[in-house]
């Protein structure tokens, strides 16, 4: 029944104090509030998704490039999590970038951070490279990131 279904929405201020509980709950490193502002701010693709009853289930955001968009913070309430609302942003955000004509999409993920991995493999993304010391670690260190890349064009096989 569509009045039961999530609506996708722009990230607005109004909606940032919960974007940073969702934020807080969901990682030991969370993005900053500044972090969010600064993305509205530059006109990054943001997007909340939102139920019917306004409560936040998840968000993303995401940055344009010339003929590429870049993944920057894809995060489902862990309260939300396992429902496959991550599928369905990224689902969106694949066609929108698909849309504007780019060629790739790119996204950092943690090695250790397995159930992203699995699902970033099942959409079509292949690991490309690796950032070395990219992300804080709990151990007070650093821990790489994953570089990793969706092609959005089909090749074009000659006949």
């Amino acid at each position: 029944m569509p009045g039961n279904m999530p609506m996708l929405l722009p990230m607005a201020v109004q909606l940032l104090d919960a974007v940073m509980g969702i934020e807080m709950r969901a990682y030991a490193f969370p993005w900053s509030r500044a972090n969010f502002v600064d993305s509205i701010a530059a006109g990054h693709l943001a997007q909340c998704l939102v139920a019917p009853d306004g409560e936040l289930l998840a968000y993303q955001v995401a940055m344009a490039g010339f003929e590429e968009w870049h993944l920057l913070n894809v995060t489902v309430s862990p309260a939300h999590q396992g429902r496959g609302l991550a599928t369905q942003l990224l689902h969106r955000l694949i066609a929108h970038a698909r849309g504007t004509g780019a060629e790739w999409l790119w996204l950092e993920v943690r090695p250790s951070n397995l159930r992203a991995r699995r699902l970033y493999a099942h959409l079509g993304f292949e690991p490309v490279g690796v950032r070395r010391d990219y992300y804080p670690d709990a151990r007070g260190q650093r821990e790489d990131a994953l570089v990793l890349r969706l092609a959005l064009k089909s090749p074009v096989v000659a006949a």
